[in-house]
C-alpha cells in the first residue's frame, strides 16, 4: 500500500486512481522524504459507519498536522465503486465539510486484500511503517509515534500546540483546493445558525470563508464577525477566526457564545462592544488586557494557555461543532461524531468533565438534542436527505448532525443549506421555501483573499501570479489626479447591488499617496509624510470607540453611483509626486446569472468562469458542486473580483514666477474597464 503511494506521487491520475485536493500548478504532490502519515479506508458513499470513521480519522490527522507542521498526510480511499474518469461529488462535499487541508487518492485496484480494516501508517521516508488499526487508537499513541520519528533527528522536535493556531498569518494558513474554487462565493459552507428573535437577529457562521454574519428576517447584513482566518481576539473588523460553527445567543449579557473549531475553541461576541473574546482555552494574555496586550496581539508575541502539550490526546478538546446551553451555568460541546462531550464551565471557562461512551452522551443531553431537532420535521425528508449524506448522527436522532444548521424564527424554520450554499426560510404555515435575499454587502468588507499585504505590494513591481483585469499608463504632471472608473460589467450578469465603499480597497505605491474621501481635511493634513499617516491610523485603530466607527460607517458616501444597467462607477484620488507612481484597486462585486435557456451545466460554467476570471483554481471542481444541488443557479449570489492598475510617470514640478514655489496641478482622468 506505502508502496503504490509513493508511486503515483507523481502521477495526478492514472488508470485505477486519480488523486484530489492538490495544489493547483504543483507538479509533486510532497516531498518524498520526512515524516508520512497515510490514512488507509475504504470508500462506501452509502455507508453511515464508514462515513463516522472516516471523520475520526480526518480530524486526528488535521489535529496531528496542525501539532507538527512538518507532518505529510496523505488519504487513501479504495473501493470499487470508484471511477477514475468521475470525480466523486460524495469526496468533494467531505473535503469541503471537514476542511481537508491534505492530498487524497481513490482508487479501484485490488491491492488492498490485506487492508479490511481502516488503519494509519506512520514512516520516515516511506520506510520502515508502522501500522496503527484505526479502531479505538488513542491519538496519544499515533502522537508519541509521530514524536519518537522526529526526536531521532533532532533533540529539540518543533511541534506547535494544536490549540494554539494564532501564530498563522493569513499568507500561511493553507486551505483545501476545493474550497479554493468556490470561496468566491457569496458563502462557503454555511454550516450553523442562531436566533435573537427579541432583536430579529440571525448569526450565520459562513464556515469556510472564517467569519459569522449577522443580518435580519429580511436578509439585510447588519454586522460581520471576523476577518480572516486565524486566532486573535479584538474588533469584529480585526479578530481572527478558524472555521467557526455552531453558536447560541445569550440575551441577558447581549453576547453570541460560538465554537471556533479549527482553533479548538470557545469565544464570545460582546455584540455591543462589538468585540470578540476567548472563553476556552484561557490564556495567560486575559491577565493583560489594555493597550500593552493589543501591542503585544499586534506584533504576534506568542499567547500561551494554562494546557500543557502532554495532554495531548483523544480527550483534548479537538473540533467542536455543536454547543448547547444547559439549566444550570454549564454549556454542552459535542464534536460532529457525536463521539466526545465537554462538559463547560460558562463562568471559568474550564472543562468540568469529557464524556466518550455514547450511551451516557445520549443520557446527558439526548432529550435536549431531541427537543431542539423538532422543527425538522417541517421540511421535507428528501431534501434532509440530501444534507445528511455526510452528516453523522445520533442513535435515536437521526437528523441530530443538522441541530445546529437549523434556527426557527417567527413562524418560519430558517435553514443553512450546505449543498447548496445558501440560506433557505421555510414558511410553517404555507409549507413554501424560498431563499435569503440578501442586502447590505458592503459590511462583508473586501474577502481577506483579494486585499494583498502592504508589504507585498510595495515590495516588488508587480503582484506575482495575478494579472489584473485592466491596466493602464498616464504620463501627467505632479498633483492631485482624480480618476474616474467606468466599469462594464458581463452581459449575462446582474449586480445585485452597486459596490459599496466597505468592498472597495484602493491603494498607491511609489511617488503617490491615495486621499480619496479626505477632499474636506486641511491642506496641512495633507502634507503629512507617509510615516505618520501609518502612525496615525494605529492610534485612531487602538483608541477609536465602536460609536465613533459606526457614525463614520453611516456617514460614508457610496462610491458606486446608479449608471444604466450593466455599468458601475468607482472614484479614486491621488496627490503625485515627480517619479512613477501606481493606483491599485480591488473591489467585490456582487452578481448572479440573468435569466437565460441555457443548460445547467453552461450556467455552472459560466459562473466558475467569472468567480475565477485568472483560472487559478480548478475549474471542474467548482462545476462539479455546483452542479451537485438543486438550487436554482440563476438566484446564487457570487463575488466577482474585481482588479484595476493605474501607473502615472510625472516629471518636475512647474515653477512659479519667483521661481521658488513650485506648482501644484490638479488632473483627472477616465479609466474604462470592461470584465469578461
Amino acid at each position: 500500500m506505502l508502496s503504490f503511494v509513493q508511486s503515483s506521487l507523481h502521477r495526478p491520475r492514472g488508470p485505477s486512481h486519480y488523486w484530489l485536493n492538490t495544489t493547483t500548478g504543483s507538479k509533486d504532490l510532497f516531498k518524498e522524504n520526512g515524516i508520512i502519515l497515510v490514512l488507509i479506508g475504504e470508500y462506501l458513499e452509502a455507508s453511515f459507519e464508514a462515513n463516522q470513521n472516516t471523520v475520526n480519522m480526518f480530524e486526528k490527522a488535521k489535529s496531528l498536522q496542525q501539532r507538527y507542521p512538518f507532518l505529510q498526510v496523505v488519504a487513501l480511499q479504495h473501493g470499487k465503486s470508484i471511477c477514475p474518469n468521475d470525480t466523486s461529488t460524495n469526496v468533494l462535499q467531505r473535503i469541503v465539510e471537514k476542511y481537508v487541508t491534505f492530498p487524497i487518492v481513490l482508487c479501484n485496484k485490488d491491492i488492498f486484500e490485506m487492508a479490511n480494516r481502516p488503519c494509519y501508517i506512520i514512516s520516515k521516508d516511506f520506510q520502515n511503517p508502522m501500522v496503527y488499526p484505526s479502531e479505538n487508537v488513542d491519538l496519544k499513541v499515533l502522537d508519541k509515534a509521530i514524536h519518537d520519528l522526529n526526536a531521532e533527528n533532532s533533540n529539540k522536535p518543533k511541534l506547535d500546540d494544536v490549540k494554539s493556531t494564532w501564530v498563522k498569518s493569513i499568507e500561511i494558513v493553507k486551505e483545501p483546493d476545493v474550497c479554493s474554487a468556490s470561496r468566491n462565493l457569496l458563502f462557503s459552507f454555511p454550516g450553523c445558525i442562531s436566533v435573537d428573535e427579541s432583536s430579529n437577529r440571525l448569526f450565520l457562521s459562513d464556515v469556510n470563508h472564517h467569519r459569522i454574519i449577522v443580518f435580519n428576517s429580511n436578509g439585510k447584513i447588519l454586522d460581520a464577525i471576523g476577518s480572516s482566518p486565524g486566532f486573535e481576539d479584538g474588533e469584529f473588523e480585526s479578530a481572527k477566526l478558524m472555521r467557526p460553527a455552531a453558536s447560541f445567543y445569550h440575551d441577558f449579557e447581549d453576547c453570541l457564545y460560538f465554537v471556533d473549531s479549527e482553533n479548538h475553541a470557545i469565544r464570545k461576541a460582546d455584540m455591543e462592544k462589538r468585540v470578540v473574546e476567548t472563553v476556552f482555552p484561557v490564556t495567560e494574555g486575559t491577565k493583560n488586557p489594555g493597550l500593552w496586550k493589543w501591542i503585544l496581539d499586534k506584533i504576534w508575541m506568542e499567547k500561551k494557555t494554562n494546557l500543557k502539550s502532554e495532554e495531548f490526546n483523544s480527550d483534548s478538546f479537538l473540533f467542536p461543532w455543536h454547543i448547547l446551553k444547559s439549566s444550570n451555568n454549564d454549556i454542552f460541546v459535542l464534536n460532529q461524531s457525536f463521539e466526545t462531550l465537554w462538559i463547560v464551565d460558562l463562568e471559568s471557562g474550564f472543562i468540568r468533565e469529557v464524556i466518550k461512551e455514547s450511551s451516557k452522551i445520549l443520557e446527558i443531553c439526548g432529550q435536549i438534542i431531541l427537543d431542539k431537532c423538532i422543527p425538522l420535521k417541517q421540511l421535507p425528508s428528501i431534501w434532509l436527505e440530501e444534507q445528511t449524506k455526510n452528516n453523522c448522527s445520533m442513535d435515536g436522532i437521526p437528523y441530530a448532525g443538522l441541530m445546529s444548521s437549523f434556527a426557527t424564527c417567527s413562524d418560519n424554520v430558517v435553514f443553512c443549506d450546505t449543498v447548496g450554499q445558501q440560506v433557505i426560510k421555510f414558511s410553517k404555515g404555507s409549507e413554501s421555501a424560498k431563499s435569503f435575499q440578501f442586502s447590505n454587502f458592503g459590511i462583508l468588507g473586501l474577502p481577506y483573499w483579494l486585499a494583498s499585504s502592504l508589504e507585498r505590494v510595495y515590495a516588488v513591481d508587480e503582484i506575482s501570479g495575478i494579472e489584473p483585469d485592466h491596466s493602464q499608463s498616464f504620463h501627467l504632471p505632479p498633483g492631485r489626479v482624480d480618476i474616474e472608473m467606468n466599469v462594464n460589467i458581463p452581459k449575462d450578469a446582474d449586480l445585485v447591488e452597486q459596490p459599496q465603499e466597505g468592498s472597495i480597497w484602493r491603494q498607491a505605491r511609489g511617488a503617490a499617496v491615495e486621499v480619496s474621501g479626505v477632499e474636506n481635511k486641511a491642506a496641512s493634513s495633507e502634507k503629512v509624510g507617509v510615516a505618520q499617516q501609518w502612525y496615525d491610523e494605529i492610534d485612531n485603530l487602538s483608541f477609536s470607540t465602536p460609536q465613533e466607527e459606526s457614525s463614520t460607517i453611516e456617514q460614508s458616501k457610496i462610491p458606486g453611483e446608479e449608471l444604466q444597467e450593466g455599468k458601475l462607477r468607482i472614484r479614486c484620488t491621488v496627490n503625485t509626486s515627480p517619479g512613477t507612481s501606481e493606483a491599485i484597486v480591488y473591489a467585490a462585486l456582487y452578481m448572479r446569472l440573468k435569466k437565460n435557456s441555457n443548460s445547467r451545466a453552461s450556467k455552472a460554467e459560466r459562473i466558475a468562469d467569472m468567480i475565477d476570471p485568472q483560472k487559478k483554481t480548478k475549474k471542474d471542481l467548482l462545476v462539479k458542486l455546483l452542479m451537485t444541488s438543486h438550487v436554482d443557479l440563476e438566484e446564487l449570489v457570487f463575488t466577482r473580483p474585481l482588479h484595476v492598475r493605474i501607473k502615472f510617470s510625472c516629471g518636475d514640478h512647474k515653477k512659479a514666477d519667483n521661481s521658488k514655489a513650485i506648482v501644484l496641478t490638479d488632473s483627472s482622468v477616465k479609466v474604462d474597464v470592461t470584465l469578461l
